[in-house]
C-alpha cells in the first residue's frame, strides 16, 4: 500500500479516537487501557495503568521518603541552587542535548485543548452530499497537475523557513486607540508552552498542526506510481475506511471531515536555559512563521513577554514548575493566568507524591520537604492534588481536571517494576459573566 494513503488513513483514524475527559475519572481508552489483573502476567508489558498501592506499600514508601529527607542540604548550598538554578540546565542541555528526554507524543492525547476545533466548519464538510463531491472530481483531476507542482511551495506549513519579524507583526488591537505589534499578533489561537527544553512538547505540536493543515490536500495530489486519474478513486477508498459519508470540494483540494480542522495557530515557547532555546532554534522543524522560541525566567515578574497579557488560548506546564523553589511558585500561576484569554486553559503535568523519582533520592539530597536537588544540580518537587488544586484555584482559574495518575513501570530484561506517580491537571481562566455571577 501507498506510503501516503498509509499516512492519511493513520491521521485521520487517530483523529476519530476518543480523547480523556475532563474530569478526574480516567476513562479506558485511548490510555489507560492495560489493567493488571494477574499479578503473574506483570512482566507482559512495559507499563500497567492505574496501579494503587496498599496500606503496606503506601506506608513503606512513606518511611522511605522520611528517611532519605532527614538530612538536608546546607542553607548556603541551597542559596547556590536558587541563584545558578538556570546555569545548572543551560549544562544540563549543553551535555545532553536533545537525546535525553523523548518527544512527548501523548501530549495531544492528553490535552486535545492545545489543538481548536472549528465547529462551523466541521458542520459544514459534513452538510455536503457525496453527489456533490463527485460531480467535482473532473475539475479536481483539471487542477491536480497544479497542485502537484506548488502544494509544496504554497504550504503553510513549509519547512523553508520565513524571516519572521518581517512576515507575522501585524497589528493588533486590545481597545479603542490602542494597537500593538507583536510575534504571532496575525494568528487566532495561540499557545504558550513553559520551559520549552530542547523542544519534546514543542515539535509534536508543529508536527501535528502541519499534518492537520493539509489533510486533505494529498488527495489531489496522485500516489507514487500510479496515474492522477486514480486520485478520485483513491478518495473514495479513504473516505470508505474512515468511515465518512460525505466530503467537501474546496478549491484545488477534496476537504476531508477532520475532528481538528486548524485556524491560524501560533506556538510560544520559552525557557531560561540559553542552550535550550538554541536547540529549538536549529531543529529542522523549527519555523519562525509558526513558532516563536525566546529566553526567559517565568519567575523573574520584571521581565516582559513578548506578547500582551490576556492574548493566550492555551498555556502548556509540563514537568516545569517542579524545578521552581516552592516559596516561588505561586507568583509563577499567578503571572501566568494573567496572560491567558477569558476561557483559555492552562494545562498541567508534573511528577507527583511517593513517585519513583522521589523515592531513589539519597539522604542529603533533601532541600526542603518533598524537594529535592539532583547530582546535576537541578531541582525536583514532588506534588498533591491538593496542592495543585489550591495554587491554580488561588490564581484565580477554575478546575476542569485534576487527578492523580499511578503506573507500573516495568524493565522486563532486568524484572524490576517502579511505581510512577504523576498529577495532571487542566485550569480554566473564566469568561467575565462567570465571574460577576460567581461574585
Amino acid at each position: 500500500m501507498n506510503v501516503i494513503w498509509r499516512n492519511c488513513i493513520c491521521r485521520l483514524r487517530r483523529g476519530k479516537v476518543p480523547h480523556r475527559c475532563q474530569s478526574g475519572v480516567h476513562p479506558v481508552a485511548p490510555l489507560g487501557s492495560r489493567i493488571l489483573t494477574d499479578p503473574a502476567k506483570v512482566f507482559e508489558h512495559n507499563m500497567w495503568d492505574h496501579m494503587q498501592w496498599s496500606e503496606e506499600e503506601e506506608d513503606a514508601v512513606r518511611k522511605q521518603v522520611e528517611e532519605n529527607s532527614a538530612t538536608r542540604v546546607a542553607p548556603e548550598e541551597q542559596v547556590k541552587f536558587e541563584r545558578d538554578a538556570n546555569r545548572y540546565w543551560d549544562t544540563f542541555y549543553q551535555t545532553h542535548k536533545n537525546k535525553f528526554f523523548k518527544n512527548r507524543n501523548w501530549l495531544l492525547r492528553e490535552f486535545p485543548e492545545i489543538l481548536p476545533v472549528d465547529k462551523n466548519s466541521k458542520e459544514e464538510v459534513e452538510g455536503s452530499s457525496r453527489d456533490q463531491v463527485r460531480s467535482n472530481f473532473s475539475s479536481m483531476q483539471r487542477t491536480e497537475t497544479h497542485c502537484q507542482k506548488s502544494c509544496v511551495s504554497s504550504a503553510p506549513w513549509s519547512e523553508e523557513r520565513s524571516n519572521f519579524p518581517n512576515q507575522d507583526l501585524e497589528e493588533h488591537s486590545e481597545g479603542p486607540g490602542k494597537t500593538e505589534h507583536f510575534p504571532g499578533s496575525k494568528a487566532t489561537f495561540r499557545i504558550l508552552e513553559v520551559g520549552c527544553g530542547a523542544g519534546n512538547c514543542v515539535f509534536p505540536i508543529l508536527n501535528t498542526l502541519r499534518q492537520c493543515c493539509w489533510c486533505g490536500v494529498v488527495l489531489t495530489c496522485a500516489p507514487v506510481g500510479e496515474e492522477p486519474r486514480q486520485s478520485a478513486d483513491l478518495a473514495e477508498r479513504l473516505l470508505k475506511v474512515i468511515g465518512y459519508k460525505t466530503a467537501a470540494w474546496d478549491a484545488d483540494a477534496v476537504r476531508i471531515p477532520s475532528q481538528r480542522n486548524i485556524p491560524g495557530s501560533f506556538l510560544y515557547c520559552c525557557d531560561f536555559a540559553a542552550e535550550a532555546v538554541e536547540l529549538v532554534k536549529s531543529h529542522a522543524s523549527y519555523s519562525e512563521a509558526h513558532c516563536c522560541a525566546f529566553l526567559h525566567d517565568v519567575c523573574d515578574d520584571g521581565l516582559a513577554y513578548p506578547f500582551p497579557d490576556g492574548t493566550l488560548d492555551v498555556i502548556l506546564l509540563v514537568f516545569v514548575l517542579s524545578s521552581i523553589h516552592p516559596d516561588r511558585m505561586q507568583a509563577v500561576v499567578d503571572r501566568l493566568s494573567k496572560l491567558l484569554k477569558p476561557g483559555g486553559m492552562l494545562l498541567f503535568r508534573d511528577l507527583g507524591r511517593y513517585d519513583n523519582a522521589q523515592l531513589r533520592f539519597k539522604k542529603g539530597r533533601c532541600l526542603s520537604e518533598n524537594f529535592y536537588v539532583r547530582g546535576d544540580g537541578t531541582r525536583a518537587y514532588f506534588f498533591t492534588k491538593g496542592e495543585i488544586h489550591r495554587m491554580f484555584c488561588e490564581a484565580g482559574l477554575h478546575e476542569k481536571q485534576n487527578l492523580v495518575d499511578h503506573r507500573l513501570q516495568v524493565n522486563r530484561k532486568k524484572q524490576v517494576t517502579m511505581h510512577r506517580v504523576w498529577v495532571q491537571g487542566k485550569f480554566q481562566k473564566p469568561l467575565p459573566w462567570t465571574q460577576k455571577s460567581r461574585s
